[in-house]
């Protein structure tokens, strides 16, 4: 009889404090045994001469996600995380989002649904566009409770906006709960009154897509997120940070102590707003929000993620298809770029193209490489040592990694449903060779073994890594209502 349910034997194990060779031993869905020359699995994947990570975690995707700004998500959770895994990560955070004007419960319920077809393992961070007092007094503290430990909020999107004093509201229920909020920051105003200004001068291309968002209304959201948070005593992620400018304020905090942490994307590693300047059906596959910015704001970001300033990079998955009249041009064919969908495709992409920008290139260890792209996440969101690491008692959650392989990206190679990929013709070096979520083999050696519905919702239980400091920048706790002594 088989001492193991699953053996990866002979590879070099990598984890984001260590490197060891070692065969990894699984029985039940979990990493029960490391070692050198281990007993017989049931099932043995070799990996000899590759790298053994952990799976990676995406704590930003949008996967059959409703929309409220236009557009329909070309993907079901099915299509979304069966890419996932096929570019070897293993676990998701998307959103469910609330509608304005109605509550939150009915909506997660809905949502809980859609992704009972995952392939991996899944949570969710509650988006709130309307913090009336139902919502934060009842909808979001039961849901908090209920294991959803992450909130969004959105500083522009007509749609979706809150504004300051609703931005604070949320904060403080989210503070007296013990949840992470996550912030979209650009400033909205001065985006529309930009956006207004280049129509009427008749730039309507997707070229100006990137002159209505320039970077300082990121750095001033940023900023202005960063105060509230303060004020709030709260701890506070920003999604999908694209230059320099915002990176520094956010270095800034860090130095005086606050709990403020941040992301990027590949695409701000590789794509530029030359790529907008194209005719509409082209440059929409590479409008996105934040804007792509410069070769130089690449190089800045890389800064700031060796730095540790920008912990984590996620894959912000937000696809709409290029020939689907409910997809990017889903307001008509000669609709402006302000009437484009936001958002490109990349689940399966993240970890192929972090790799070889990052360690092929020499800005990144390998170890740094599984910190950015799988444990730093599963920390920030509470699913670490479950998730974000080969360690025994953690989830068999593992990507087998071929190194040496060199891949060129295109559409007729990747698993999305969505009808392109902004990365067509990009070719780099790094590909997974097996995935392993929870101890299933679910790619291996270009086959798709995914099975729809076997992924898990994961709910988060409260976690010190999120605890507020104690400390708020006058005597008077505006949570508790009362004069610290």
């Amino acid at each position: 009889m088989s001492e193991y349910d699953l053996v990866v034997r002979g590879g070099t194990v990598v984890n984001a404090s260590d490197i060891v060779k070692a065969d990894v031993g699984v029985k039940d869905g979990r990493v029960v045994a490391l070692g050198e020359k281990l007993g017989a699995g049931a099932q043995e994947v070799d990996a000899s001469g590759r790298l053994v990570m952990p799976g990676g975690v995406d704590s930003h995707c949008h996967i059959d996600q409703p929309s409220s700004t236009g557009g329909r998500n070309a993907e079901t959770f099915e299509s979304a995380t069966r890419s996932a895994a096929c570019g070897g990560t293993t676990s998701v955070i998307c959103f469910a989002p609330q509608q304005k004007g109605v509550g939150l419960a009915d909506g997660v319920a809905a949502y809980h649904e859609r992704a009972k077809s995952a392939c991996i393992d899944y949570s969710f961070h509650i988006v709130i566009n309307d913090p009336n007092d139902a919502v934060v007094g009842e909808d979001l503290p039961k849901l908090i409770g209920e294991g959803h430990r992450s909130i969004k909020l959105f500083m522009t999107y007509a749609s979706n906006r809150v504004d300051d004093g609703q931005i604070l509201r949320i904060l403080e229920v989210a503070r007296r709960n013990q949840a992470l909020v996550c912030v979209h920051a650009e400033n909205h105003d001065a985006i529309m009154f930009m956006t207004e200004k280049l129509l009427a001068a008749g730039l309507n291309g997707t070229k100006y897509h990137s002159w209505c968002k320039p970077a300082l209304v990121e750095r001033e959201a940023t900023y202005r997120m960063i105060a509230l948070a303060e004020l709030m005593d709260q701890p506070i992620q920003i999604f999908h940070v694209t230059c320099g400018e915002a990176a520094e304020e956010i270095r800034r905090a860090q130095q005086r102590g606050l709990k403020v942490f941040a992301e990027t994307c590949p695409q701000y590693f590789v794509l530029t707003e030359k790529d907008l300047d194209r005719d509409a059906r082209e440059g929409a596959k590479y409008l996105c929000s934040p804007a792509p910015r410069t070769e130089a704001e690449q190089e800045a970001l890389w800064d700031y993620v060796r730095s540790g300033t920008l912990g984590n990079v996620t894959s912000d998955h937000a696809p709409y298809n290029i020939g689907d009249p409910d997809g990017k041009f889903w307001a008509g064919d000669n609709a402006p770029f302000s009437s484009i969908a936001n958002g490109v495709p990349g689940l399966e992409t993240r970890m192929p193209i972090v790799f070889h920008e990052g360690v092929v290139k020499g800005r990144l260890s390998l170890q740094d490489f599984v910190a950015v792209t799988s444990t730093n996440a599963a920390k920030l969101f509470g699913l670490h040592p479950q998730k974000g690491a080969i360690a025994v008692g953690a989830d068999a959650d593992i990507v087998v990694w071929d190194a040496e392989k060199k891949t060129t990206i295109s559409q007729d190679i990747l698993h999305h449903a969505t009808d392109y990929t902004p990365y067509e013709g990009m070719e780099v070096t790094g590909w997974p060779a097996a995935t392993i979520a929870r101890g299933s083999v679910v790619w291996q050696d270009g086959k798709d073994m995914c099975e729809a519905g076997y992924g898990r919702f994961l709910a988060r239980e409260p976690y010190d890594y999120i605890k507020p400091n104690g400390a708020f920048p006058t005597p008077f706790d505006p949570v508790a209502g009362t004069v610290m002594e």
